[in-house]
């Protein structure tokens, strides 16, 4: 009645007379059909001796292109599709026979929990961090490393996660797509400690490190195998689309689902909104690319949750459905492709970030300019004396982290190129404190910046992609203001490489322990190493016992 006598009023307040709803709707069809250059047409003028209160315009009742094109529907359920099943034939059914994986995985966990340790120094990341209802701690719940925190496993997973990537400073990964393979553990140590601690408390079997380490190999594979030679960025997709479905696929199984449920699981993230990369490039770098991981996460758990206790079922050609399948919609037509099947590759040749908590195709390129800052200090010169630095690298690089302009805040200087080889040519150094705003405010780093020119070499962007190789390389050449070339600086392999395995281990456990001893103390950081130095013995432990020597009281 309210509407009614609204209408009423406002009409009767006009000098356009009230015409029926069937001869509006008869008006704008007709105009609807005359006008075939826009779904909604303009306003027609209003009349010159009256206001209406209403104007009546054009509408299309025409279908979308997806739809006009949509098949006949056939009903038949179809197969599941090859890729799904694989994932889970692979996550059930392969057995992790490789010492070097089982060995790097021990590796990767210490490494990736000392950065998540690392992260909580930092404000904006742990205004992030805790329950949603303040006060909230879940009986039996996931603890969060570093925290006092307990929380429910999907909420647990998203800190985790979140920690894990804040710094950019954990395992790497680059191929056709790049992406952080150990952003993972924020899924499967979030469920693997609930679960220990829901067992126990029931008076059953507790998962092991062994499990989370196994979770880990997989994980990695299943996100690394399908990044080799499917590029999700060149369609504007962000990698963590990737860590969704290999933590969906992996919880799926520490959660006790079938293969088949795992398949269900492993079909909803496939179908879940994925992110796109906008927040990593510019004009629009922010903070979510630091969270985006933990956010997959939690997504992940959520789904495999959703399959093994609410029986939500599978699409079982996710990918190959014509017009509304994942290749269709996301992925141009094209069918993913696969160089090796699902092993332990992954996790033998992942990346390290040791040296810098650096976008890892810029590593080298910090490692050149460390040593250019020494042969500066050398020959009495500094950065002012710098006419212009050319830097060549590889393709990806460039598209990802070669910039120019303002840089608007941490998540934007530590994916510029020019930033990060700057701080070390000036300082003498680069870490987590060198992209706050304090040092951005230097005026010599941009000052540096716009003297830089980076040019792509194309055999370090073939030896990129060659398996055998997996190359990062970078060459820095400086030309002083008195015209003095220093000699080029190149390097192919950074620390964490695998061919620099043997001198990247040592300073990978010196890291581990500065920033477990920054949390949470020398005296807990001996007892923490020493319960992780030996794999045997740490891979019997509990989840739950060892996840309780990260945590904090306060």
């Amino acid at each position: 009645m309210l509407a009614r006598s609204l209408t009423r009023s406002a009409l009767g307040r006009s000098a356009v007379p009230r015409r029926t709803a069937s001869a509006l709707l008869r008006s704008a069809s007709q105009k609807s059909a005359a006008t075939t250059t826009s779904p909604v047409s303009p306003a027609p003028a209003a009349n010159k001796s009256a206001k209406s209160a209403f104007r009546v315009r054009s509408f299309s009742t025409t279908m979308s292109a997806h739809a006009n094109l949509a098949p006949a529907g056939d009903n038949t359920k179809p197969p599941v599709d090859k890729v799904v099943q694989d994932i889970a034939d692979y996550v059930h059914n392969y057995e992790i026979t490789s010492p070097l994986a089982w060995e790097t995985a021990r590796l990767c966990l210490i490494d990736t929990l000392g950065c998540g340790l690392e992260a909580l120094n930092f404000e904006q990341c742990t205004k992030l961090l805790g329950p949603v209802v303040e006060g909230t701690v879940v009986p039996n719940g996931t603890k969060v490393p570093g925290t006092p925190y307990q929380l429910d496993p999907i909420r647990g997973a998203f800190n985790i996660g979140t920690a894990i990537r804040w710094l950019d400073y954990n395992d790497c990964w680059l191929a056709a797509e790049w992406g952080h393979p150990s952003d993972n553990l924020g899924g499967i140590l979030a469920v693997a400690d609930w679960l220990a601690r829901t067992n126990k408390a029931a008076g059953k079997p507790a998962p092991t490190i062994k499990d989370v380490l196994e979770a880990m190999i997989k994980a990695h594979e299943i996100q690394g195998g399908l990044a080799l030679e499917n590029s999700f960025n060149r369609v504007g997709l962000d990698h963590v689309v990737l860590v969704k479905v290999a933590t969906t696929a992996v919880v799926s199984k520490l959660l006790g689902l079938t293969k088949e449920q795992t398949a269900d699981a492993v079909s909803q993230a496939w179908v879940d909104g994925q992110s796109l990369r906008t927040y990593r490039h510019a004009p629009n770098t922010m903070s979510r690319k630091s969270w985006a991981a933990g956010d997959a996460c939690s997504r992940a758990v959520n789904l495999a949750l959703m399959v093994k206790n609410g029986g939500v079922q599978g699409i079982p050609s996710v990918l190959t459905a014509k017009i509304w399948g994942f290749y269709d919609v996301l992925f141009k037509g094209a069918e993913f492709k696969f160089q090796r099947p699902f092993g332990s590759y992954v996790m033998e040749n992942v990346l390290f970030k040791i040296s810098f908590p650096a976008e890892f195709h810029s590593q080298t390129a910090c490692e050149a300019a460390m040593t250019l800052h020494n042969e500066l200090k050398k020959i009495g010169k500094t950065s002012d004396d710098i006419a212009s630095i050319r830097i060549r690298t590889q393709e990806a690089a460039i598209r990802i982290i070669d910039k120019k302009g303002p840089l608007n805040n941490y998540a934007d200087r530590d994916h510029c190129i020019q930033y990060m080889v700057a701080v070390p040519l000036i300082f003498g150094r680069l870490t987590a404190t060198d992209y706050n705003d304090d040092v951005a405010a230097d005026p010599r780093i941009d000052a540096l910046r716009e003297k830089m020119t980076c040019v792509e070499d194309k055999t370090y962007s073939l030896e990129y992609h060659d398996p055998e190789k997996r190359s990062i390389g970078n060459a820095i050449e400086i030309t002083l203001k008195d015209g003095t070339v220093l000699e080029e600086v190149a390097v192919e392999y950074p620390v964490g490489h695998k061919f620099r395995r043997e001198e990247g281990i040592p300073l990978l456990v010196e890291k581990f322990k500065r920033h477990v001893t920054g949390r949470l103390g020398k005296e807990q950081t001996e007892k923490i190493y020493a319960a992780s130095e030996n794999l045997e013995s740490l891979q019997k432990m509990d989840v739950d016992s060892y996840v309780d020597m990260y945590v904090t009281k306060a």
